[in-house]
């Protein structure tokens, strides 16, 4: 009894990475919740209330983009800048924050530290926990000002914005942008730039960036010194299967809304060729986890809102500011099937053989993301009278935290809105990263149960 009691203990009072990085995000959450509500935060008389605040501040840390209010006229001027915060604090990770700044103040990570920033970074070792943090600033801040800066030349040159517009439009665009979080100053989001190449490729080019995972960006930033170093060529399994699965499912996006939106009056039926080619890759990219919109979301056909609901579920890359259950999960799905339907006892790809647990970590994450939306779109469904599509989209876009929305959002009851909260806070960290913060203890099975196959199909 003194054991189990000892071991209970210390599973209660052992900090594991996953659960300390789900703590820092509610954390935060709480705080800017608590920020948004005071009066000062809004351009209305009186405090906010407490549901829009929480749903505000979880789209903003989760990256989301939803909202219960048009940001640029309900919320005030520090309303806004605690979103931009909370939208760069989300993105660039609680954890990741927390522990470059314990680097820069001593110089030295410690070990705990430095678990909890491999749990968020997704950085293959320990010793990489340093130069993952600081390419993770670099990259961020670089991208940023850069993309910043071209919209606000944009802004002020092209829309005769003033200076200090200009600049504050461009780089708070910019950063939710690269963070894919999908808030916008304007009410009906891009779409009075739909036409402009300048703004919406910029962006999109921050938004692809950011979503395909840091990871990714470093070893591309990185291949050309470590192969002078090493003498290794080529990119490491991760990359490749990462960006080539986004390339795919950026052009797949992109044809597919062409070709179902190009004679709707409402969306890209009233464009010239070129511009409804802008706008299809505009879309594509968006609908990875970004949430800005160029076309009237509530105007597509409800075969696009299918499609786009299959991206917005895929997202992005992973240890990235992108949603979803990731391109990698998405592609491992992929090569599994393919290698069943051939016969083949194992799966491969790109000259490499996948193990066994990562087949089985794919299937886990995917399976709870359908259960998860499966189980929200019933709960919606019970809450209001909307059509199945703009419900399933709503719940796919919380999940993915994509933001894209057919507009019922704001009009959902209070229960409806709170659903959508618990969505994309679990959607931002990741079913499997919640259950295992939840968890009291791991379990180690020290043995094998018989085998036996059941029947199948």
């Amino acid at each position: 009894m003194a054991g189990r009691a000892t071991r209970l203990w210390h599973s209660l009072t052992t900090v594991h990475p996953a659960r300390t990085v789900v703590a820092a995000f509610a954390g935060v959450i709480l705080l800017g919740t608590a920020l948004l509500s005071l009066p000062l935060s809004s351009e209305q008389s009186g405090a906010t209330g407490f549901v829009t605040s929480v749903f505000t501040a979880t789209a903003a840390v989760c990256v989301t983009g939803l909202a219960v209010v048009d940001t640029g006229s309900y919320w005030s001027g520090f309303g806004e800048g605690v979103i931009l915060a909370l939208i760069q604090v989300g993105g660039f990770g609680i954890m990741t924050m927390a522990s470059l700044l314990a680097l820069l103040v001593s110089g030295k990570l410690r070990l705990r530290m430095q678990l909890t920033a491999q749990a968020e970074t997704k950085s293959l070792g320990i010793g990489d926990v340093r130069r993952v943090l600081i390419g993770v600033a670099g990259t961020t801040a670089a991208v940023e000002l850069v993309v910043g800066a071209l919209l606000a030349l944009r802004f002020g040159f092209g829309y005769d914005e003033s200076v200090g517009d200009a600049v504050y439009l461009g780089f708070f665009h910019a950063v939710a942008a690269f963070n894919n979080g999908g808030f916008s100053l304007h009410a009906d989001s891009l779409t009075r730039y739909a036409e402009d190449p300048w703004v919406t490729l910029p962006i999109a080019a921050a938004v692809i960036l950011g979503g395909i995972g840091f990871p990714v960006l470093l070893e591309l930033l990185r291949h050309r010194e470590r192969r002078r170093r090493t003498g290794r060529r080529g990119w490491s399994l991760h990359t490749r299967l990462t960006l080539m699965t986004t390339a795919v499912l950026l052009l797949t996006g992109t044809v597919l809304t062409c070709l179902l939106e190009w004679t709707n009056p409402l969306t890209l039926g009233s464009f010239d060729w070129d511009e409804k080619l802008l706008n299809g890759f505009f879309h594509s990219a968006m609908s990875r986890s970004a949430g800005f919109n160029a076309l009237d979301i509530g105007a597509m056909e409800a075969s696009t809102l299918l499609m786009t609901c299959a991206l917005m579920f895929i997202g992005g890359g992973s240890a990235g500011t992108a949603g979803g259950i990731k391109v990698t999960t998405f592609a491992v799905l992929g090569v599994a099937i393919l290698a069943e339907v051939r016969g083949e006892p194992s799966s491969g790809i790109l000259g490499r053989r996948l193990a066994p647990h990562v087949l089985r970590q794919a299937l886990t994450v995917a399976l709870l993301g359908v259960g998860l939306v499966m189980a929200a779109t019933l709960t919606l469904l019970t809450l209001v009278e909307a059509p199945f599509e703009a419900v399933l989209f709503e719940v796919v876009s919380a999940f993915g935290t994509v933001g894209l929305s057919t507009g019922i959002t704001a009009g959902l009851p209070v229960s409806g809105q709170l659903v959508l909260v618990l969505l994309m806070f679990v959607g931002r960290l990741g079913p499997v990263t919640l259950v295992s913060a939840l968890a009291l203890r791991e379990r180690t099975r020290r043995y094998q149960l018989p085998e036996e196959r059941p029947v199948i199909g």
